[in-house]
């Protein structure tokens, strides 16, 4: 682990209980970041950063609800008291609402994806930032969606703030550029994860259904999207900020 691209860099991955965050905070462990590992499930963070650091690596696990402003930014703050100034922080948490046309769509459902999936990277953002300015490097990355460029029916709200997040990449990726600062998304297409399988009510029905629409015809593994969190994490990706790393199995390419 000592070894690895991240040698000496400090993680944070919101979201990080399961899914991509889980293989995104592994996979930075495995290449040699101290990782922070936030969810609301506290008990399964525990568990997986048990695991890393079992494995020779450096973790650590917050409770974090990323809606609220006092609460992400204590845990910020916790993750480089420990380790040091975060200078890797994805923001990967989110949530999805029910699948209902924009007439029928419940404002609290609209209102919970602006609050989880834009607020909730804008706060975490707000406090990384200052750390990742101590520190004199930093990479956000902040895990959007095929969504965010190809709309979907009945998916009004996860559409809006997946789009949403690809400008206030740019904003951060210019408002930082001087400080050596990047911001980029990473838009993943379908990934076999356990949200996936709540939606479609399992990763076999999932993966009939909805691989045949990724031309490569299949889901993702959560690996694969880590792998490109690890690149945008790197200083093998110090010319890239401002973009959007769309791995998707060529869902947009249609």
């Amino acid at each position: 682990m000592v070894n690895g691209v991240l040698k000496g860099k400090v993680a944070l991955v919101t979201g990080a209980a399961q899914g991509i965050g889980l293989a995104s905070a592994r996979a930075f462990a495995e290449e040699g970041a101290a990782v922070g590992l936030l969810d609301l499930n506290l008990a399964a963070a525990e568990a997986e950063a048990a695991a890393i650091k079992a494995a020779g690596g450096q973790a650590m696990a917050c409770y974090c609800d990323v809606r609220n402003d006092d609460a992400i930014q204590q845990v910020v703050a916790a993750v480089g008291n420990a380790f040091g100034p975060v200078t890797v922080g994805m923001c990967n948490a989110a949530t999805l609402t029910q699948t209902a046309s924009v007439v029928d769509l419940p404002l609290e459902d609209w209102n919970q994806a602006l609050s989880v999936n834009l607020t909730g990277v804008f706060l975490t953002a707000k406090y990384l930032i200052p750390q990742m300015l101590s520190a004199g490097e930093g990479s956000i990355i902040i895990t959007a969606s095929q969504m965010a460029r190809v709309a979907t029916p009945l998916r009004g709200a996860y559409c809006a703030t997946k789009g949403a997040l690809l400008q206030l990449a740019k904003v951060i990726a210019l408002e930082h550029a001087e400080d050596n600062i990047r911001a980029n998304t990473l838009s993943p297409g379908g990934v076999a994860t356990d949200r996936l399988a709540q939606q479609f009510g399992d990763l076999e029905r999932a993966e009939q259904e909805w691989g045949p629409a990724h031309p490569v015809g299949r889901l993702g593994q959560p690996a694969e999207i880590a792998r490109a969190a690890v690149y945008l994490a790197s200083d093998d990706a110090q010319f890239m900020t401002g973009s959007d790393l769309l791995i998707d199995g060529g869902y947009a390419a249609r």
